[in-house]
């Protein structure tokens, strides 16, 4: 089982420190972001397991961070901390989209129970995201797929994938060279039937080319094959 990912976010710098230290006592990887700036450019370049998120933040404040990654399928899981423990605030909290909301000060044991507790009522691992340790990487161009690592090289930068990404790459690079349609890439990707109509795989795909492509709008790696769908290509012209 992969250790969990934590994001704290919070302006507390001595907060930061201690929850930082006794999480990462407890057997978590962790992170730390000062304010919503930051925390966005960690959730580009890293996949998150949950974040812990303060209300009053410099800037965007929790509140609005929250109900804003609460419009992302692909973004984790919220539990928020607040120094206003009322009944209002912590309704408020949840209405936006937070998994679970807890009132300052707290128990460190208690957060630690909290988290333990949004993860097993989250969806598990997509089984197409699911590490392959004994596969080897999966080149092309100047890009590699390390299945182990469950991540994508360009050259030497690794770039950090969420498991929507990386189960989405992991399907196009088992049927490399064959387009595949919409339903059928979702039903590889997570074993369910969707509606014809259902755009997610659009959206995954425009963010796959982002990172696979120097122009998306002039895809080379992963193409549209128009009437079938989407297929990538391992021997294009390199760009």
């Amino acid at each position: 089982m992969l250790t969990p990912k934590i994001l704290i976010v919070d302006d507390d710098l001595r907060i930061q420190s201690l929850l930082k230290r006794y999480l990462c006592d407890q057997g978590f990887v962790v992170e730390t972001a000062g304010d919503g700036e930051q925390m966005t450019k960690k959730l580009e370049r890293s996949h998150f397991d949950l974040i812990v998120l303060d209300w009053m933040l410099p800037g965007e404040d929790g509140l609005s961070i929250c109900m804003r990654l609460n419009n992302d399928e692909n973004s984790p899981p919220i539990i928020m901390l607040t120094a206003n423990g009322t009944e209002d605030s912590r309704i408020s909290g949840l209405e936006v989209g937070a998994d679970d909301y807890m009132a300052k000060p707290f128990n460190p044991r208690e957060l630690v129970a909290r988290i333990h507790a949004v993860l097993r009522r989250r969806p598990q691992t997509l089984p197409s995201a699911i590490p392959e340790i004994n596969r080897p990487p999966m080149t092309f161009g100047p890009y590699k797929i390390n299945f182990s690592e469950r991540c994508l090289y360009k050259d030497n930068d690794k770039l950090n994938l969420t498991d929507n990404e990386f189960a989405m790459l992991k399907v196009l690079a088992d049927y490399a060279g064959t387009p595949l349609s919409r339903e059928r890439l979702a039903y590889l990707i997570d074993g369910r039937t969707h509606a014809p109509l259902n755009r997610s795989i659009d959206v995954q795909i425009s963010r796959l080319r982002r990172l696979l492509q120097s122009n998306p709008a002039e895809p080379c790696y992963l193409q549209t094959v128009r009437s079938l769908g989407y297929m990538l290509v391992f021997n294009a012209d390199s760009e």
